[in-house]
């Protein structure tokens, strides 16, 4: 049984969990729900977010490839309920987009978390940093300097994997996509970067470890109804939850080695597995866990379709959401047409 942490109670290490993958499925696959334009085929994303009228569904699409940095399509895609693309927009900006949030008023809020290489041009003065745009595509604020790594201190970024924001406007970034190795590099960062709602930088915590408090590719945010912050710790296969100061409050192995997470207004927790396996975390399955951000109790399975992980399968759902009717949608990289998947409750 999954070892849970008491609400509102602070918890060291764990230790091994009992791996969750034997919970019913009460989903059907829906198979190439979404269209898009003519000419233009899904491949990578881990990017997807639902609107405030909770029905139409936001994605950042890697450009039909697993980069924007050389093309020239619009990454950031729109989709009504049915499916159908109704708007587009973010040519020319991104290199690497990686997460995607709608906040209250409708903006949307994606991150690119890759930057320049001294290779390729076209990433010049690209990455590293946050857009928020208005539902039209225009930009209304930046975060961090476009083609410039941050160090882990100040406002640069290096490496932004998600974005949320507060009730009352502050912004919560996910910083780090490279260090999720053991074996990281130096400079290397691994923590959460707080602004507040005008982009003016507060603070950060985190750093590269694994214990609590420290973060190996914080890779997902979510606010549950209490305004506690859970962070998608991949790399130590858990979530760690903050208060919106940085203060530890608890840490969740039971919902998987998370990609993305996802907490709706009645406190359902949806967290993406993209990565169990033999080698990163023995025992798990990968999939989308459910479950409640109350207590933790994991409740329902969607497994993917292929067990392991990439190179020997395409990957599974990195980034996740769900629709005010309860439709959960899977967002995965290097997967062709199911890139974005559309599972049903029956």
């Amino acid at each position: 049984m999954a070892v849970i942490a008491p609400l509102g109670a602070t918890t060291q290490t764990q230790g091994h969990v009992q791996p969750v993958n034997d919970l019913p499925n009460p989903y059907r696959t829906v198979e190439n729900y979404f269209k898009l334009a003519e000419g233009r085929w899904w491949n990578s994303t881990s990017a997807v977010d639902v609107d405030v009228d909770g029905k139409s569904i936001w994605v950042a699409e890697r450009c039909a490839a697993n980069s924007c940095a050389d093309s020239k399509l619009n990454p950031v895609l729109e989709f009504d309920e049915s499916g159908k693309l109704v708007k587009r927009f973010g040519e020319g900006m991104f290199i690497f987009p990686h997460g995607i949030h709608v906040d209250r008023e409708g903006n949307v809020w994606v991150t690119d978390a890759q930057g320049p290489d001294g290779h390729d041009a076209n990433r010049n003065g690209k990455g590293h940093a946050v857009y928020k745009f208005s539902p039209e595509g225009n930009v209304l604020l930046t975060l961090g300097t476009p083609g410039m790594a941050g160090d882990g201190t100040g406002g640069l970024l290096n490496g932004p994997t998600d974005v949320t924001t507060a009730p009352n406007g502050d912004i919560f970034v996910a910083d780090g996509h490279g260090g999720q190795s053991r074996n990281a590099s130096a400079g290397t960062v691994a923590r959460i970067v707080k602004f507040t709602k005008d982009g003016t930088f507060v603070k950060s915590w985190g750093k590269p470890g694994s214990g609590r408090g420290e973060l190996r590719n914080p890779h997902g945010l979510a606010f549950d109804s209490r305004g506690r912050l859970f962070v998608a710790d991949r790399g130590n296969n858990r979530l760690q939850i903050f208060d919106q100061d940085g203060r530890f409050l608890a840490e969740w192995s039971q919902f998987g080695r998370p990609s993305g997470i996802f907490i709706d207004k009645n406190d359902i927790l949806y967290s993406a597995d993209s990565e169990s396996s033999d080698m990163s975390n023995p025992g798990w399955r990968r999939g989308i866990r459910i479950g409640s951000a109350r207590d933790g109790r994991v409740t329902y399975f969607i497994p993917d379709a292929d067990p392991e992980p990439k190179p020997t399968g395409r990957s599974g759902a990195e980034g996740v959401a769900a629709d005010a009717r309860g439709n959960v949608y899977g967002a995965a990289i290097d997967a062709g047409a199911q890139a974005l998947t559309k599972y049903v409750r029956q």
